[in-house]
């Protein structure tokens, strides 16, 4: 099972505010950058209870049919999400992907601070897809945490934009997922 992330971050590391907005990322006049061909890529969406709870305040649930899976060990209210499939579940990382292999899923797009981190940590992500935005907000939720150990990247690309956006892809030295 493979496991990226793709993400947008202000230059100075931050994947949102202090309070959890994302308005920084809003470029109305950026060209499309590849969010689209990746997301067509996975068949499912592991994201934590904060970026659940922000995605909620969107209006518009952004994942369509694809499967969710929220991580929370706290019990989540999902009746509000009509016509989606999304489901709670908890663990360590590697009961996550395990859980999920079993059910034959082959691609986990892993999304929010917490859970990206804790992924990370586990050795599990295999791909990044990191777009620096051309802004820098001081403070917030960072994309990077405190690690056990080095964690090689190899660079796979780096693309630049008209509107300023740099993207930089890696394939990470993961550990076999179970």
């Amino acid at each position: 099972m493979k496991l990226s992330v793709f993400c947008g971050v202000s230059v100075d590391g931050f994947l949102a505010r202090p309070d959890h907005s994302l308005d920084f990322l809003d470029t109305d006049d950026q060209e499309p950058h590849g969010f689209e061909e990746f997301y067509g890529s996975v068949d499912v969406i592991v994201i934590g209870r904060k970026t659940f709870e922000v995605v909620l305040t969107f209006g518009e649930w952004p994942y369509g049919s694809k499967p969710v899976v929220v991580l929370s060990s706290n019990p989540l209210n999902l009746s509000s999400i009509k016509d989606a499939v999304v489901e709670q579940i908890s663990g360590e990382p590697s009961e996550i992907v395990t859980q999920l292999k079993a059910r034959s899923f082959k691609h986990a797009y892993i999304d929010g601070g917490i859970t990206i981190q804790r992924f990370l940590a586990s050795g599990l992500i295999n791909r990044m897809i990191v777009t620096r935005v051309p802004v820098l907000i001081g403070s917030g939720i960072p994309l990077f945490g405190p690690i056990p150990r080095d964690i090689s990247l190899h660079h796979v690309a780096t693309r630049t934009f008209k509107g300023g956006l740099v993207q930089t892809e890696y394939e990470l030295n993961a550990r076999a997922t179970p």
